[in-house]
């Protein structure tokens, strides 16, 4: 029990005044004198004694009264809660990901959560409320009403330590405050390591919504499969997490034009294949119809006209290797020797390699300098001959120099396969023991922060990455090396010149770090912008001296094909697509979680922290008290003989 004005008790002193008032008789007693006293006497004997009891009763109740009184005064109350005089503070946590469209006993589970969260919390008590993309602090029920009934589902998905170390910074750094975490989620399983730290002034409610069931049915991913001379093949790939369908519509379309269908039956996961003319540009959606999740319904793709790639070789040996991976079909490279190069071709160029050039003159270590710097692509392949100097003066600017000549032979045998060049499908699995390619001779380097690529048995670098420049070590001739006559080097070659313009790919996913290129002169200051409807966005880009490098990761937050445009002219398309871990349709186990209390609903949560939070008043009680005691003392002095 405690009191909200404890100043008042000082007043329980006064109780010294009736205690002093009946133990001292103030009264003085005059004696008579009677013929026959016996009497008498035994007759005065027993008035005194049952004056002293009446006289001891009606002390008892003044004082109790009195007491009473100065308590009801000082409002006396009590609380659940031993923390319930601290300031509270209450943060709320709303999942908004796709996967809280699922349905519950009452309807979709984010609608609900919105409706209890208005029904439950006092509209003008002062909360933090954070989704996955918004964070509204220190507000209320009552202007949060118009927004949280509008509240959208987001693309941004949050893991539940995520959003739960995100929710903790809107606490206030005051000590002495209770927190209340309120955690509203289905928490679907992640891959996050959710166990919450709480300490004596930390609550964390964890309300776990469930659905009523989890069949849902997804587009997991597409991709072209197999092309030809007159079309190409777009595998479309499928899941399902309930039950078993046996037939399932699929259609295709190239904007708002069907041109293409198809069903498939589907248990567990499966495929499907659409045949497309090979040189059209489509702006394509497949598309089901599932009534349960709705942000895997729709899978957008987009095909552009491919853009070659330009490659220029500058040679002083035979570069017919060169011209039977560079294809046609997708490079445009030319070739040239050192004395007819044409400097002002450099600049048009994605990739620059040097054949086995013996001499790297200034002018053309200035113009390669200027090249990588804006955003071009190097290969250097060394001569056994070249004029160190020369060459080192070049590779300084990327932070490597070649060093010592070593005429020995040497094997390749380390693949880096975590490497870009190699991590994306050119292996289907490590190899240990291959047709190791070898060399004569080879350069030493310095490469400083370089990443190796291939390397020699003894852990020498044969091929390494600096910055945008592939460096070998070695010389590619046939009389110094047979790498020429390796597999390896078909998908080596292959992809530094892929990689040295990164064309759009068939879609990307939001949320994903995603980064390509587009050919385009832009004005100073212009930008590229990314529309659809009347969604405009402006990414994140960097410009060269003939391409913009598009980055993006939340941003478009929808799904759909975009337009990248220079003010209104439209240069290409790119599609984007929803994350579909969100269509697993699994969740966390929490009733093993600890240091924090589970709930089923979100009424269950406020109604504890309500409860808590509850001040039993008292003064009522004493004043009752105080009144009943005054009834007895009357009736003592009335009653009493």
């Amino acid at each position: 029990m405690q009191f909200k004005h404890p100043e008042l008790l000082y007043a329980l002193f006064l109780l010294l005044i009736p205690i002093i008032v009946h133990l001292f008789q103030l009264r003085k007693f005059q004696k008579i004198a009677f013929t026959n006293v016996a009497f008498l006497k035994e007759a005065t004997q027993q008035t005194r004694k049952s004056s002293q009891i009446k006289k001891w009763l009606i002390l008892c109740t003044r004082l109790l009264l009195l007491a009473a009184i100065v308590l009801a005064f000082a409002q006396p109350f009590t609380s659940n809660s031993k923390t319930f005089n601290i300031k509270n503070e209450t943060v709320i946590y709303l999942d908004n990901s796709f996967s809280m469209q699922a349905k519950g006993n009452q309807g979709e589970l984010l609608k609900r959560a919105v409706q209890d969260l208005i029904n439950k919390v006092p509209e003008n008590d002062r909360i933090s409320l954070i989704t996955n993309n918004n964070i509204y602090r220190n507000s209320s029920i009552k202007s949060l009403k118009n927004d949280l009934l509008q509240l959208d589902y987001s693309s941004s998905r949050l893991t539940a330590e995520a959003a739960l170390l995100k929710s903790q910074t809107l606490f206030s750094k005051q000590k002495n405050t209770l927190k209340n975490l309120v955690f509203i989620s289905d928490f679907q399983e992640d891959t996050s390591n959710f166990q919450p730290k709480t300490d004596s002034l930390t609550n964390i409610y964890l309300i776990q919504l469930k659905p009523i069931n989890t069949n849902n049915v997804a587009i997991d991913s597409a991709y072209i499969s197999e092309k030809n001379a007159t079309t190409l093949s777009l595998k479309v790939l499928l899941k399902n997490s309930g039950k078993p369908i046996e037939n399932l519509p699929i259609s295709l379309y190239n904007n708002d034009t069907l041109i293409a269908k198809t069903s498939v039956a589907l248990s567990d996961k499966a495929e499907t294949t659409f045949s497309m003319p090979i040189n059209q540009e489509i702006n394509g959606k497949i598309s089901i119809d599932d009534s349960y999740l709705q942000c895997d319904n729709s899978l957008y793709f987009n095909i552009n006209k491919p853009k070659k790639i330009n490659v220029l070789a500058v040679n002083a040996e035979d570069d017919s290797f060169l011209k039977r991976i560079f294809t046609d079909d997708e490079f445009n490279l030319s070739s040239s020797s050192l004395k007819l190069l044409d400097y002002n071709l450099l600049a048009q160029q994605q990739l620059i390699i040097l054949n086995e050039l013996e001499l790297v003159p200034n002018a053309l270590s200035v113009a390669l300098k200027s090249f990588t710097e804006q955003g071009g692509s190097l290969l250097i392949v060394p001569s056994h001959k070249i004029d160190k100097a020369s060459y080192n003066q070049l590779l300084a600017n990327f932070g490597t120099t070649y060093d010592a000549f070593l005429e020995t032979e040497k094997r390749i045998t380390t693949i880096n396969y975590a490497h870009p060049l190699y991590n994306s499908g050119v292996f289907e699995k490590k190899v240990t023991n291959f047709q190791y390619p070898t060399v004569n001779s080879f350069f030493t380097v310095s490469s400083g922060n370089a990443s190796p690529i291939l390397q020699f048995e003894d852990g020498k670098p044969f091929l390494f990455q600096s910055q945008n420049v592939y460096v070998f070590t070695s010389a590619l001739n046939n009389e110094n090396s047979n790498f020429k006559n390796a597999q390896l080097i078909v998908p080596t070659l292959y992809n530094i010149g892929k990689f040295s313009f990164k064309n759009a790919s068939l879609y990307y996913t939001i949320g994903n770090k995603n980064t390509f290129d587009v050919e385009t002169q832009i004005q100073q200051d212009a930008v590229l912008t990314l529309e659809k409807d009347d969604i405009k966005t402006i990414p994140k880009q960097q410009y060269f001296n003939n391409k913009v490098i598009i980055s993006t990761l939340e941003t478009p937050s929808f799904a759909g094909t975009y337009t990248i445009k220079d003010k209104n002219e439209a240069i290409k398309r790119v599609s984007f697509n929803y994350d579909r871990a969100e269509s697993n349709l699994v969740y966390k186990n929490l009733s093993e979680s600890k240091n924090t209390m589970v709930a089923q609903s979100v009424s269950d949560s406020f109604d504890t922290i309500k409860s808590d939070a509850k001040v039993n008043a008292l003064w009522k009680w004493f004043v009752i008290f105080a009144l009943v005691l005054l009834v007895i003392e009357m009736g003592i002095l009335k009653y009493f003989k």
